[in-house]
């Protein structure tokens, strides 16, 4: 589908309800699709059933609406995961990116506007095994590395409605919830082995199924009473983010986005956090170490996302007039060098 095509031509309420509305909270039982068509049925008046509804995701799934049905893991909680930043000169850019894409545990990697001009995310089954892949990216690329984990979490949601004319994401919203929510930089070490066949078997998606949960149940070979126990679990514990239907932003109209940070007075760091974090259109926010001795002296990362980059300028300006009276610098993301999920292999399974 190409991004210039009226991805909303034969949106129904029903597919609206199931883009909008299902991005999260999706049912952890049996036959999850029979509640979703009897809640969707009684709000819109269409007389539908499972099978329908499954249709439904199914053909949003190929027109590139959805990304896929499933969970949206948590990589810092499962695993040691990491932002970091090389100074690539620009006539070996290409090589040195595709250095740091070759290794597995590199899920991320754009380039940005700045002297920092590549940045990634590692992510891996232990720190030592983090900081050694930042290490052999060092040596063989030869590029100093900025390397930034997440040390609170204050808002981190990318699901927000897209079946609408908004400029900017949660235009209509007023407010969302927000806490500080301290991360470990070493990865979780006590997923049983249920969780972590679970994890290794959803990390692409559920199957597009009556029964999803039984179908993975099957898949790892385990009672699917204990697989539904395990996804209350892993959610509770903040592994799994959310279930549901995961909106392709870019298909949706929403490719406009742009990495500020701040320099935010220690003191203050986690009052403005949470401040900020509640605001709508903050899609992202989050603290992470200052490294004065690279010259990098931002504690505080922000993101907006839209569909229009004056609104996302707009929205920055108002953050810096109105919330954030500090110096900060805009990374606008030029260009997509890798862009996949976190294999959780590589966070699971023993690493040797």
């Amino acid at each position: 589908m190409s991004l210039d095509a009226d991805w909303r031509a034969g949106i129904d309420a029903v597919d609206a309800a199931l883009i909008d509305e299902y991005q999260s909270d999706f049912p952890v039982e049996s036959r999850p699709f029979e509640r979703v068509a009897s809640e969707i049925a009684a709000e819109t008046g269409v007389d539908l059933d499972a099978d329908a509804v499954l249709d439904r995701v199914r053909d949003l799934r190929e027109r590139g609406v959805f990304r896929r049905f499933g969970a949206v893991l948590n990589p810092p909680v499962i695993g040691s995961s990491t932002l970091a930043a090389v100074r690539a000169p620009e006539d070996r850019f290409d090589e040195v990116a595709e250095t740091i894409n070759t290794h597995p545990q590199v899920n991320h990697n754009y380039r940005r506007d700045h002297g920092w001009n590549q940045w990634f995310v590692v992510t891996a089954g232990s720190r030592d095994k983090r900081d050694a892949i930042l290490t052999a990216i060092e040596a063989q690329t030869g590029c100093e590395v900025l390397n930034l984990p997440m040390l609170t979490d204050y808002y981190i949601d990318l699901e927000f409605p897209v079946v609408n004319g908004d400029r900017f994401a949660r235009e209509s919203f007023e407010e969302t919830a927000v806490s500080a929510t301290r991360i470990s930089e070493d990865a979780r070490g006590d997923l049983s082995t249920l969780e972590a066949d679970l994890l290794l078997a959803i990390q692409d998606g559920f199957p597009l199924s009556a029964t999803p949960y039984a179908d993975v149940a099957r898949e790892i070979d385990a009672d699917l009473d204990d697989v539904l126990a395990a996804v209350d679990r892993l959610l509770a514990d903040g592994c799994i983010k959310r279930i549901g239907c995961i909106v392709n932003h870019v298909v949706t109209g929403f490719t406009n986005n742009c990495m500020v940070v701040w320099d935010v007075p220690d003191d203050d760091l986690d009052e403005r956090g949470e401040a900020v974090g509640s605001l709508p259109y903050v899609t992202l926010c989050y603290h992470r170490p200052r490294r004065p001795d690279q010259e990098w002296e931002y504690n505080l990362f922000t993101m907006i996302h839209g569909r229009e980059a004056d609104a996302v300028d707009a929205k920055i300006d108002e953050l810096a007039a109105a919330h954030l009276p500090y110096d900060h610098e805009r990374l606008y993301s030029t260009a997509t060098l890798k862009q996949t999920g976190a294999r959780y292999e590589n966070l699971v399974a023993s690493e040797k």
